[in-house]
This record gives C-alpha cells, sequence and structure tokens, in this order.
C-alpha cells in the first residue's frame, strides 16, 4: 500500500479519540431535531390542555377591559391586576415552558447524550478573524447548510401549501356562524396546521440527526499513522521502554550485589549459574535467594561471594532448580527443602570445624528432581 493510501482516513476511531472528542464537546447534534421536538411538545402541550389555555386567556383579557367604579379611584389597583394577569400567565404559559425544556433535552439524549465541556466554552480569539468567518461561509460544508436550509424551506412551504388548500372550505366556513364558533374553529385549525408544521420538522429533524451522526463519525476516523501514533503514546516508544528496562535491571543488579555479603552460601554450577542464599530462622520462613545471577553475572556473585568468605559449594543440579524456580527475593519453593537443608548444615559443620580448627567436611550433593530445572535441565 502507497504512503497516500496509509494517509486516507480509513480506520474507525480509538476508545481514546472518542473520549478526547467529547471532552472537547464535539458530539453529533442536531439543531433540526431538537427544534421539531421543542416544537411538538409545545403544540402537545397547548392542546391538551386547550379549554384551560382558553379559560387563562379570556381571564387576562377581562382584566384589561373590566373595572368597576371603586377600582379606578385604588391605589391597589395597578398591583393588584399585575399580581392576577401573572397568576394566569403563569397557568397559561407553564405546561407549555415545561413541556419545551423537556424536549429540548431529549433531543441531545436521543442522538449524543448530554455532554457537558468547558473546553467548549473556553474563548477561542481565532473565530473573530474575519478571513477565517469567510472561509467557512463560503467552504463546501457552508455551502451544504445553505442548500438543506433551502430545500427545508422550500419543502415545509410546499406542504403547508398543500395543507391549506385542502382546508380551504373549512377555513372559509369560519367566517359564517356565530363569533364563538368561528374562533373555536379556527383555533382547532391552527393546532392542526402546527401539528403539521411539528411533523414535518420532525421528518427533517429524522433526516438531519442521521447525517449528522454518519458526517461526525466520518470527522472522527483516523489514519493508519495516527493509529500507530497513538498506540505508541500510549503503551510507550519502544525503545525507550527498553532503556528504562535496562535502567531498572541496573538498579536491581546494584541492590542485589549490595545485599551479596549478607549471604549465608552460594550455590554455584559451577561456571555459569550462581544462587546466593540467606536464612534468618527468626523472621524467614524458608531461605531465600538474595542474589543470582548466569554466565558474566555469576562470575560477578563468584567474585564478591569470595572477597566476602561466602562459603561456596557446588551443586549444578542445586544451583539449576533455585534458579528455575525462585525469583530474586523470595523464599524457596517447599520441594526444594531438603536439598537446602543439607546445604545449611554443611555451612554450620563448616563454621563448628574452623573453629575448632578441624578439616572441612565433604560438600553435599543433593539430589533434585530433574522436572525443577526447567529449560535449564541440561544446561
Amino acid at each position: 500500500m502507497s504512503d497516500d493510501s496509509d494517509q486516507e482516513k480509513t480506520e474507525q476511531p480509538t476508545e481514546k479519540k472518542l473520549r478526547e472528542s467529547r471532552e472537547k464537546g464535539e458530539v453529533p447534534r442536531s439543531r433540526d431535531l431538537s427544534g421539531a421536538l421543542v416544537v411538538l411538545a409545545g403544540v402537545a402541550a397547548l392542546m391538551s390542555g386547550g379549554q384551560s389555555a382558553l379559560e387563562h386567556a379570556r381571564r387576562i383579557f377581562a382584566l384589561g377591559l373590566g373595572y368597576s367604579r371603586e377600582a379606578l379611584f385604588t391605589d391597589a389597583l395597578a398591583g393588584s391586576a399585575l399580581h392576577a394577569a401573572m397568576h394566569e400567565a403563569l397557568g397559561l404559559f407553564a405546561p407549555v415552558a415545561i413541556a419545551t425544556l423537556l424536549a429540548a433535552l431529549a433531543g441531545p439524549l436521543l442522538l449524543g447524550g448530554l455532554n457537558f465541556s468547558t473546553e467548549a466554552l473556553q474563548p477561542k480569539f481565532e473565530r473573530l478573524d474575519p478571513i477565517k468567518g469567510l472561509g467557512k461561509i463560503f467552504a463546501l460544508r457552508g455551502l451544504v447548510e445553505l442548500g438543506k436550509a433551502l430545500l427545508k424551506l422550500a419543502f415545509i412551504g410546499g406542504v403547508l401549501a398543500l395543507v391549506l388548500q385542502h382546508w380551504q372550505g373549512e377555513l372559509q366556513a369560519t367566517g359564517r356562524g356565530s363569533v364563538a364558533a368561528g374562533i373555536a374553529q379556527s383555533i382547532g385549525l391552527l393546532g392542526r396546521a402546527a401539528l403539521w408544521f411539528g411533523s414535518i420538522l420532525a421528518l427533517i429533524g429524522a433526516i438531519d440527526a442521521l447525517y449528522q451522526k454518519f458526517d461526525h463519525a466520518k470527522n472522527l476516523r483516523m489514519t493508519k499513522q495516527e493509529i500507530k501514533d497513538e498506540m505508541k503514546e500510549s503503551e510507550g516508544n519502544p525503545e525507550m521502554k527498553g532503556r528504562i528496562r535496562q535502567v531498572q535491571q541496573a538498579q536491581a543488579r546494584r541492590r542485589m550485589m549490595e545485599d551479596l555479603p549478607n549471604a549465608d552460601v552460594l550455590v554455584v554450577n559451577p561456571t555459569h549459574f550462581a544462587v546466593a542464599l540467606r536464612y534468618d530462622d527468626g523472621r524467614m520462613g524458608a531461605p531465600r535467594v538474595i542474589a543470582k545471577g548466569v554466565d558474566v553475572l555469576a562470575a560477578q556473585i563468584r567474585l564478591v561471594a569470595a572477597s566476602h568468605r561466602i562459603p561456596v559449594v557446588e551443586a549444578p543440579p542445586l544451583a539449576r532448580a533455585l534458579y528455575a524456580t525462585t525469583e530474586l527475593g523470595r523464599e524457596i519453593p517447599a520441594s526444594l527443602f531438603v536439598a537446602v537443608a543439607q546445604v545449611l548444615a554443611w555451612v554450620y559443620q563448616l563454621k563448628q570445624a574452623a573453629a575448632q580448627g578441624e578439616s572441612p567436611p565433604a560438600a553435599p550433593n543433593p539430589e533434585i528432581d530433574p522436572d525443577l530445572m526447567g529449560p535449564y535441565r541440561d544446561a
């Protein structure tokens, strides 16, 4: 695959990319869908409480037109009329306000979920650049939005024109009969027209929501190189990780060499493996490996052990088994208790012989299960 094709945004966004996008406030949003839900919720609230809304409206008009002679000459008229009008207005508009508020929250929930981002509220002075602003207006995205707006206007206008033409007889009938009947019929027609208008907006909003979701996912796509860079950033550069590992190994080796003089015995292969053991029956449940190494490191361990007069026992099977089964700083497994006990007993006898001027005892060579040597069985 060529370098150019590698730079195409063909890969799905990673979890990190999606999380950063939400933190920046970049989530799919459809103003058409939110607007349609608000219109439908408001119309539904008005129509469901139509009789109550008419009664509240009638009382508000009555407050402005009907006063007694005594009320006109009192100072409390304005305050009482304003209080009564606000009470009626609250009863008239509260259901609509609650319904539209819930609808305004439902729009984001249906599409991308509620998302609060402080980064989106931060001022960006490049947005005030008029040259960039003109570029956005005449950019492809701006032209697409303009085309969508014109299509929506033509579609809504055409549908409403057809509806009004279909209702022409009913509209003319509102002028016949009593005034109350005409008003009631007009209100019914307005409610039905509002429902038609909201339904058209809902259809447009659903289409726009699908487009916004597709466009958002398309904008979040990544190139293969971006995915590789993100993996390097999250998992660490291999070269840097290797360098860190080397530093950690060097530090561990230094600490091991510092602890080595405290060893009770050194078990060797004799050349390839070296394992130092320490046992404190007052603080340890079993002997512990405080140093181990192979080849060059094993030679360094033997030199340090010799300089500190640490007893050395040549037991190749035991040295391999200790190296294979026990991590640095850990106690030996139960399967090696007997073999290590023989070695520690030899160390005790060696010290006793040295103190009494006797010849040193023969070094033990305990038998070891070959399976305990692991991959070092034939080393």
